[in-house]
């Protein structure tokens, strides 16, 4: 009787034990370590080998990978890894300001602000269409309220789909006691094949204000988008999906959005930026969504939540619908 209690004793600790691991890695599905110049970023794996890299620095997405490896999304070959500068390529994130369309620098501050760990998220959903996710947040600082004084929380949530899909989710929080104002935007440098060989579908027949010729306002009449030249337009009132096909990969990237009406698109061409490379335009293009002509406001103890949803499927099969419910109302996120 002894031997088996002794017996019985070890095994219900060896399961604890286990329990105990399980939970702390369902807790923690991440590593944390050191990026670029020293930089902490975190590396979010999941049981397919899909992956996503996002630094502390900017709450910026660096990378992300599909199951054989590839790179969906382009870093500058110039990017500079050294705050105060912003890091050049991935997904910024622009608030509470998009370009100079207001008094703050452009694209705002937090891109250029050390993000943490969010020990205290809102609830997972009990659904598996998580994979795999990480939850950041960033606190407005004295320094920040100097700018823009304006008390806030920012919560990002990044994860994967079961498709392999990367999910930003934003909520911007009041915190102080009065409204705020903001537009915003989230700036994903999706890489393609060629910037000549792709298409951009999804925004025909929309007003638009070309940031080339002052923001002057436009409709576009062409039934798709392509690129010759430097381009740069934000599209107003859109719908929530945007395709990027690229007729050479024979793949379209789907872009769904929530909670951003506008969509800004954009390649540089052969226009030089101080800390993008000279061949770097053709390797990708933006499309971002945002919101931009009318500002969000948010009243004290109240917030917003925005969506970004952004899928790789083959060409052939990127006129279905993205089964995005998963993620807004199966969340309670």
């Amino acid at each position: 009787m002894g031997n088996k209690g002794n017996l019985g004793y070890l095994i219900f600790l060896w399961a604890t034990l286990v329990a105990v691991v399980a939970m702390a890695t369902a807790q923690r599905p991440f590593e944390r370590t050191k990026g670029i110049n020293g930089l902490e970023k975190i590396i979010v794996r999941d049981d397919r080998g899909r992956s996503f890299e996002v630094y502390l620095y900017g709450g910026q997405v660096a990378s992300w990978k599909n199951e054989k490896g590839e790179e969906l999304l382009v870093m500058s070959s110039k990017a500079i890894f050294k705050p105060p500068i912003p890091i050049r390529g991935g997904i910024p994130i622009l608030f509470p300001q998009y370009a100079n369309t207001g008094p703050l620098p452009s694209h705002g501050f937090v891109r250029q602000r050390f993000w943490e760990i969010d020990t205290n998220p809102p609830q997972l959903p009990s659904n598996s269409y998580y994979k795999a996710w990480v939850d950041l947040i960033l606190r407005s600082s004295q320094d920040d309220l100097k700018i823009w004084p304006h008390k806030f929380e920012y919560r990002l949530r990044v994860h994967l789909g079961t498709e392999g899909d990367l999910i930003l989710t934003s909520r911007v929080k009041n915190t102080d006691v009065k409204p705020f104002n903001f537009t915003m935007a989230l700036h994903p440098y999706f890489s393609v094949s060629d910037i000549s060989e792709i298409q951009v579908d999804g925004l025909q027949n929309l007003n638009y204000l070309d940031q080339l010729k002052n923001r002057t306002r436009f409709t576009d009449h062409d039934k798709t988008i392509t690129f010759k030249s430097q381009f740069d337009r934000i599209y107003l009132s859109t719908p929530n999906d945007i395709r990027i096909v690229d007729k050479k990969k024979q793949k379209t990237i789907v872009v769904h959005k929530e909670g951003q009406v506008d969509a800004v698109v954009w390649n540089p061409w052969e226009k030089k930026v101080e800390d993008l490379g000279t061949e770097d335009y053709r390797r990708f293009v933006t499309v971002e969504s945002a919101a931009v002509e009318k500002p969000i406001t948010v009243n004290p103890g109240q917030e917003w939540k925005g969506i970004l949803q952004m899928s790789v499927v083959p060409s052939s099969l990127s006129s279905r619908k993205l089964d995005v419910k998963k993620v807004m109302h199966s969340s309670s996120y």
